[in-house]
């Protein structure tokens, strides 16, 4: 097999939908045991080591997931268009009707907050991860 070189890569990742980034991201963190997540939180849990259990009351980066779209489906949808105007009808679509799912990642405090208020205004149950 011959091998992929970066620009084959970068040019393949360039062509993606956002869903199909985020479903490629999942992907690699399961077969490699990492997370993306890990390197943005170790920082954070570096500085509050020192004080003793403050790093859960100190979280600064949120995580927005679906995790059921409610009986207003169509509601939710529009609220996710909303929050990721990059997404288009289907591809919001897929990703209401595979919840649990995460809408946002790596959000500050208010804009987690206003996802949440947004799509729970929508009838979908929200989790701020």
């Amino acid at each position: 097999m011959a091998k992929l070189k970066n620009e084959d890569i970068m040019k393949a990742v360039e062509e993606m939908s956002v869903l199909e980034l985020s479903e490629l991201v999942k992907a690699l963190e399961e077969k490699f045991g990492v997370s993306a997540q890990a390197v943005a939180a170790a920082p954070a849990a570096a500085g509050g080591a020192s004080d003793g259990g403050e790093e859960a009351s100190e979280q600064t980066v949120f995580n927005v997931v679906i995790a059921s779209a409610g009986a207003q489906k169509i509601a939710v949808i529009k609220a996710v268009r909303e929050l990721v105007p990059t997404l288009g009808l289907a591809e919001a679509k897929g990703l209401v009707d595979s919840a649990p799912k995460e809408v946002l990642t790596a959000v500050n405090k208010k804009t987690a907050d206003e996802a949440k208020e947004k799509l729970t205004a929508a009838g979908a149950t929200v989790e701020l991860k």
